[in-house]
């Protein structure tokens, strides 16, 4: 057995939504580095070409808002101009909203669960013929919907949209994995925890103390991410169908919770 290329994303083709910053960065720094040729897209078209040009000649930048339907569309139709087929699909573009529950508006709901709900299954459909061109189960086609460790357990805050979207994407992953399987393409879904981000900004400004938290006693670093995202895109993964990856230093499943005596 040889698995020195396991990991190895040589020749393939990704999209990462969401990709100018944060989450979507490290994951797109990451495929770079093992080979991959990666078109990256986010709403603000400056920030999209920053980054593709401090990545380098493999990072390509698609600015596009698929916070809509026609969105989606319209990005899956740029893609078809640059490429006929697609290897990897990350789902990461994602919204939060935190406002107390007498206050939380219509608004809170409509953008964080078109965005982070809507968005990953409309995309993956726009872009479904392209998937799975050239896929097949010795080399399955991969699509990651960025999720969170929120979908899974509580945060303090009072992120009633974002909480229940996460689950959703979480579970809808698994409903996508049971259709797209079917055509030799394999839908995960990856959580992260506390990595530093405009999303986060707890993790990014509060990192020490945020750390104090976390069973690993640090928050997340570009390397933790870029490693889990390259196991669901690669080889190493080409067995795991529908699952959720936590990376989150043991929030979830390390955590002793309080106990309280009655």
């Amino acid at each position: 057995m040889d698995t020195s290329k396991f990991f190895s994303l040589e020749g393939r083709v990704a999209l990462i939504t969401g990709g100018s910053r944060g989450i979507g960065k490290m994951i797109a720094a990451g495929y770079i580095a093992q080979g991959a040729k990666v078109y990256i897209s986010s709403r603000k078209a400056p920030a999209c070409e920053e980054t593709a040009a401090e990545l380098g000649p493999n990072c390509i930048p698609i600015p596009m808002d698929v916070s809509t339907v026609d969105g989606c569309k319209a990005l899956a139709a740029k893609m078809a101009e640059h490429e006929d087929h697609l290897d990897i699909l990350v789902n990461n573009a994602g919204a939060a909203w935190g406002v107390p529950f007498e206050e939380f508006p219509e608004a809170g709901w409509d953008k964080v669960m078109d965005l982070n709900v809507k968005s990953p299954f409309f995309l993956t459909q726009a872009l479904h013929g392209m998937l799975k061109a050239q896929a097949s189960y010795d080399k399955p086609s991969k699509v990651i919907n960025i999720t969170s460790i929120d979908g899974l357990r509580l945060n303090p805050w009072e992120t009633y949209s974002y909480h229940a979207s996460k689950s959703a994407l979480i579970y809808l992953t698994k409903r996508m994995a049971a259709r797209l399987i079917k055509d030799a393409i394999i839908c995960t879904s990856l959580a992260p925890g506390a990595f530093a981000s405009e999303m986060n900004r707890a993790a990014r400004d509060h990192g020490d103390e945020v750390a104090k938290g976390i069973p690993m006693r640090r928050i997340g670093t570009d390397e933790d991410m870029a490693g889990a995202a390259i196991f669901l895109a690669s080889r190493a993964s080409d067995y795991v169908v529908g699952d959720t990856l936590v990376v989150d230093g043991g929030l979830v499943n390390a955590q002793v919770g309080t106990s309280i005596d009655a």
